[in-house]
């Protein structure tokens, strides 16, 4: 036999032996055999590369490393789901559902309920079969490709089995079994290192590892929950079972089950939150959904949630515990926010020792005194805060908590503004923590996304002098950089560890320093960090605008004529550009070469086209030189049936499609005789391209399809 089909050969028992262990729980040989089969393969892949099959189980191993993920986007939203905490709240869901229905429809919904798993949200890609593409869910339209390393999960195949769509999405949770967790905290106590909190950070965490070698050796696991594409069902329940089919481990019972009814709903979310504690995994809630798709259609969907579903979470855990002392934290914007410190004290798989006190309205609010016994619970199972005081505990001579009048950092004054909660250092120049906030804000990966700075580096640099303010960034060379180091201090201020920047991170640092001038306007204006203004509106405002001269130059009225800008956001924008400071910086910016402006020509030839934007996909483009005041085709499409696969240059596959749709034409996922032509991007699956061609089916670039220049 040659080594080709030998290496075929392999593959193929390989990884049913793999889905007979990991995912039906039922190994039909010994572990000996298998790791013999492993080695032979291992080796025949060594010698003869250029045989390795994509879904060689030798990947599950790992090996790969990455210095930086790549962004992906997605080409459908990855949506969060809204929130409920009683049963009254899932009777009202299922009210608004028969709202919106026609009466016909009322009685014929069906609910699927299925464990809301506490884990890392992955979309899976497949094309013909063989998975291309895992990415986070980031911002829910761009995420981080963390492929080479959710190749090592076992219970994710890598080809699928039977008869699957030509592409298609597989959403899911990556997750950490408790056993995999206890493991991987006794390993790091037994080296000395910090311990994970729960298993839900350490699956984030192992995730985005550099070494995918480490990843396997993490033990992760996979949990589906949701399936895109052209499928061969009607309804969510029955795709699960499918994907079943596909190679997935799709647990049923009372993890996957239908109901017809709110009693039924109610039975689930009761039954589960007795019995969670029994899982070898974490869940903290319950997912309904509307089971029908024809009927998830025509419900829709909000800007953040789809209307038919939303997750049950269970009641957060509550602890009662000593309040040892006060402190005091500053935040980028100079609002001060206090800080509990308790007698540590164990609260939903963690050891809380801090929990929020919101600010100086809520410690009045509880009238808190110092070592007071204090409820403490996890607000979403996440972030802890202090909820009340037991009264019964207090000391006869106990302290009142005083909220401070100058600033913990610096000593200036604070203070409160009429009709908010929060009080405010006015030393925004010089206070440290100010500074230093406003740095991890410009270099956040929503923001100038500049990785290779943490808080860490930040705090080094601000330390040194190096750095005051964002401009500071564009300015450091490697001779200041290498070298510079800096003593950490633990809560007692003791020595804890000296930390100092290498030759290849301070190279490093410079490198993305240097890519971080091509981020788009939006994120920029972003970065500035204005206070009220986020994300969102900060598009809103780059899209109105076009560029930050016009921002700086609007009145008040101009500016709430922007979308998403009202009386709060507009004066804080007008102050904020009225300190003369804050135009040196955007100044200096400018001439470092960062991007304060959209392109004219793109921004009006969105808005001359009868395409709209409603994810902000269009928020930046570089010049392409075009003047086009449309979207011209230079083919009719009109009633063609069009598959778009691979990645552009100019727009994103999503894009397209809605382009092609709004032209008159159809968009599938897969070719088939009936398909007019397809638009290949770069990195097209070659499986799809051989496909194509044997129908005779025109394969076209973006560039044979739109009227743009090259």
């Amino acid at each position: 036999m040659n080594p080709q089909e030998r290496i075929k050969i392999l593959t193929e028992e390989l990884n049913v032996h793999n889905h007979k262990y990991y995912v039906e729980d039922n190994p039909i040989i010994s572990d000996y055999q298998f790791d013999m089969m492993m080695k032979e393969l291992e080796a025949l892949e060594a010698e003869y590369p250029q045989y390795k099959l994509p879904d060689s189980p030798t990947q599950r191993v790992g090996g790969e490393f990455t210095d930086k993920f790549e962004q992906y986007e997605h080409p459908i939203k990855m949506y969060s789901l809204a929130n409920t905490y009683s049963e009254q709240e899932i009777i009202d869901f299922e009210n608004r559902i028969h709202k919106a229905l026609s009466d016909d429809l009322i009685g014929n919904v069906e609910y699927v309920c299925e464990l809301k798993y506490d884990g890392l949200a992955i979309s899976l890609y497949y094309e013909d079969g063989v998975l291309t593409h895992a990415v986070t869910r980031g911002d829910g339209l761009t995420g981080d490709d963390v492929t080479a390393n959710v190749k090592t999960i076992r219970t994710i195949p890598l080809r699928l089995s039977g008869d699957y769509p030509d592409e298609v999405c597989i959403r899911g949770e990556v997750i950490m079994p408790h056993k995999s967790f206890a493991a991987l905290n006794e390993e790091r106590e037994r080296n000395g290192l910090q311990l994970f909190a729960n298993p839900r950070n350490a699956a984030s965490g192992t995730l985005k590892l550099q070494d995918s070698s480490e990843v396997a050796r993490r033990n992760l696991d996979f949990k589906p929950y949701n399936i895109i594409g052209d499928l061969p069902c009607k309804n969510h329940y029955d795709c699960m079972m499918q994907a079943r089919l596909w190679g997935f481990k799709i647990a049923t019972g009372n993890f996957l089950c239908k109901c017809l009814n709110i009693n039924e709903l109610i039975g689930i979310v009761n039954y589960w939150d007795t019995e969670r504690d029994k899982l070898n995994f974490d869940i903290d809630g319950i997912v309904i959904k509307v089971n029908d798709f024809d009927m998830q259609k025509m419900l829709g969907e909000t800007a953040k949630f789809p209307r038919w579903a939303i997750a049950y979470k269970f009641k957060a855990e509550t602890a009662c515990t000593e309040l040892l002392s006060v402190s005091y934290q500053v935040g980028r914007t100079g609002v001060v926010t206090p800080v509990a410190n308790l007698d540590p004290v164990h609260l939903a798989g963690t050891t809380v020792k801090r929990a929020s006190l919101h600010n100086y309205d809520y410690i009045q609010y509880l009238d808190l005194h110092l070592h007071d016994y204090v409820f403490v619970e996890k607000g979403g199972e996440i972030i802890p805060k202090v909820t009340g005081v037991n009264i019964d505990f207090r000391k006869s001579d106990a302290e009142k908590v005083v909220f401070p009048t100058i600033c913990p950092e610096c000593g200036s004054v604070l203070e409160k503004n009429e009709g908010e909660a929060g009080s405010y250092c006015t030393n925004d120049k010089s206070c440290p923590p100010q500074i230093k906030g406003r740095i991890e804000h410009f270099v956040s990966k929503k923001a100038m996304d500049i990785d290779s700075i943490g808080s860490e580096t930040v705090n080094l640099l601000v330390d040194s002098g190096l750095v005051t303010n964002a401009a500071d960034l564009y300015s450091l060379s490697y001779n200041q950089l290498f070298g510079l180091e800096r003593v950490v201090t633990n809560e007692l201020g003791e020595k804890e560890r000296k930390i100092s920047i290498k030759e290849k991170s301070a190279q490093n640092i410079l490198n993305s320093i240097e890519q971080s001038k091509s981020r788009p306007f939006a994120s920029v204006l972003f970065a500035l960090g204005i206070r009220f203004v986020g994300e969102v509106s900060s598009k809103h405002l780059a899209k109105h605008f076009g560029d930050i001269d016009a921002i700086i130059n609007a009145n008040y009225d101009q500016l709430i004529e922007c979308k998403e800008v009202g009386d709060i956001i507009a004066n804080s924008i007008l102050s904020y550009f009225a300190d003369p400071d804050n135009i040196l910086i955007i100044n200096k910016l400018k001439e470092y070469g960062l991007k304060f402006s959209i392109n004219k020509n793109i921004a009006k030839k969105k808005s001359g086209s009868t395409f709209e934007d409603p994810l902000g996909l269009f928020s930046d483009y570089e010049d392409n030189g075009s003047t086009s005041n449309s979207f011209n085709l230079k083919i009719d499409i009109t009633g063609k049936t069009l598959v778009v696969s691979g990645v552009f240059s100019n727009f994103s596959r999503d894009e397209i499609k809605q382009i092609i749709e709004e032209k008159g034409g159809k968009v599938t996922s897969s070719i088939s005789k009936s398909t007019d032509y397809v638009i290949a991007g770069d990195n097209m699956g070659p499986s799809k391209r051989d496909k194509a061609t044997s129908f005779g089916i025109p394969i076209i670039s973006e560039y044979d399809l739109f009227d743009i220049n090259q």
